[in-house]
């Protein structure tokens, strides 16, 4: 299956330049999707421009990811109503080298592969340019009236637009025309509100005397409810595991929508259409088991993560809902202890206490926290088979010692199946 083919079965292909794919059908060429860094990390929305150039790369193609460290310090205005900060070169070269490390995981960098992926910064070639020499040598090629007819263009029109921004399309070209003169670069792939930039390109490339170039966007993907894609509650759901744990990386796709999931399948994973359908018709069957959700799930935290922070996310997934003990606990981080018991009631408890050996589980949950509202509830709960220390039940009063704490800091405290508090140790 070609490469255009297997974007569109996928819900992947929205704007396509005439002639595109006949040209890729044709020879092994270049193609590139610019990252803006904005940040040391991409989030799940990037997911689909790096999908995008794992098929190219699959079928054949020289997947090319530039970043935009020169544009960084322009900022795009497509879809924004605003002008954004500015990033300085250093902060621009840390936001690179996180980039970089994350693309490496998905996309084959190994120089020994005839169409391995290549990392371009476009400061490469804009350092050296001077202001006038680009408006002399490039600027003439790309009329007033043909940027004004931009849609990111007219629709900031009212709300104003420097000439920084103004200036982004013709900067994004030039970026076209270089990559298309010397790697053969032929087509510039991207998301479909970067269609007016990625045709200045390849009309940029024809005033210049370059050789075919070709454009094709993705449609941009909402969610179901009208949400944003890649959004959280906690804001985006970025790749770098320090900034969003893998725990809820998984989670973010396990508590997708059955529609959501339907789209998710195609765009996010490389299984196979017949694969796909013979799932989809699975998850129809028995759509409680959330067969698709854990599909999507598993595949993506592998791929962006690693197999071991997956079983890690789905062993804290069940912590809530399966049958899970202190063992299971200890293997969490921090941040993901807290994730899965996200607004349990705590109680910050001295950490003094465990000096003597003598504090009772009995005191943490009555006097210390006030769990339960006395000891003779604490022993009722006991004699139930109802109480729960580390999600280990309790048979009698224990004494409770620094080894009995979850990160060095924390008591999971449970009274039958859906009560718990955590007792914080400080």
């Amino acid at each position: 299956m070609s490469f255009i083919e297997e974007l569109r079965w996928r819900g992947m292909l929205h704007d396509i330049m005439p002639g595109t794919e006949e040209a890729l059908n044709k020879e092994s060429v270049g193609g590139y999707i610019g990252f803006d860094p904005t940040a040391d990390s991409l989030h799940i929305g990037s997911l689909v421009q790096i999908m995008i150039l794992l098929h190219f790369q699959r079928a054949g193609h020289k997947p090319i990811a530039l970043i935009g460290g020169a544009t960084g310090m322009v900022g795009d205005p497509s879809g924004k109503t605003k002008e954004r900060n500015l990033l300085t070169k250093e902060q621009i070269d840390i936001n690179l080298n996180g980039i970089k490390n994350q693309l490496e995981k998905i996309l084959d960098f190994n120089p020994e592969t005839k169409n391995h992926a290549e990392l371009v910064n476009n400061y490469d070639w804009f350092g050296g340019i001077s202001f006038l020499d680009f408006i002399r040598d490039v600027g003439k090629h790309i009329s007033i009236n043909y940027m004004l007819a931009k849609d990111a263009v007219k629709s900031r029109m009212e709300t104003g637009l420097s000439f920084t921004e103004f200036s982004y399309p013709l900067i994004q070209g030039y970026d076209f025309f270089v990559l298309n003169r010397d790697k053969n670069c032929k087509i510039q792939l991207g998301g479909s509100d970067q269609w007016g930039n990625i045709v200045t390109g390849t009309e940029l490339i024809r005033r210049l005397g370059g050789s075919d170039a070709y454009a094709a966007t993705t449609p941009l993907i909402t969610k179901a409810d009208g949400s944003k894609f890649g959004k959280s509650e906690g804001g985006n759901v970025w790749l770098d595991p320090k900034k969003t744990s893998p725990y809820k990386f998984y989670q973010y796709w396990i508590n997708a929508s059955d529609e959501d999931s339907e789209k998710y399948v195609k765009i996010f994973t490389l299984k196979t259409k017949k694969e796909i359908d013979v799932l989809i018709a699975e998850h129809k069957t028995a759509p409680h088991l959330r067969i698709l959700q854990k599909e999507v799930a598993r595949d993506i935290t592998i791929r962006v993560h690693s197999e071991e922070d997956l079983n890690v996310a789905i062993e804290a997934s069940n912590i809530l809902f399966g049958k899970s003990t202190s063992e299971s606990l200890s293997k969490l981080s921090e941040e993901d202890f807290l994730a899965v018991f996200d607004g349990v009631p705590q109680a910050d408890v001295s950490k003094a206490l465990l000096g003597n050996d003598e504090l009772l589980l009995s005191e943490v949950a009555v006097a210390q926290t006030s769990f339960l509202p006395s000891n003779g509830e604490f022993r009722r709960a006991i004699k139930e088979n109802s109480f729960s220390l580390n999600k280990d039940k309790v048979r009698d009063d224990v004494t409770i010692s620094k080894s009995n704490l979850i990160v060095g800091k924390y008591l999971l405290l449970q009274r039958g199946k859906k009560q718990y508090f955590i007792a914080k140790f400080v």
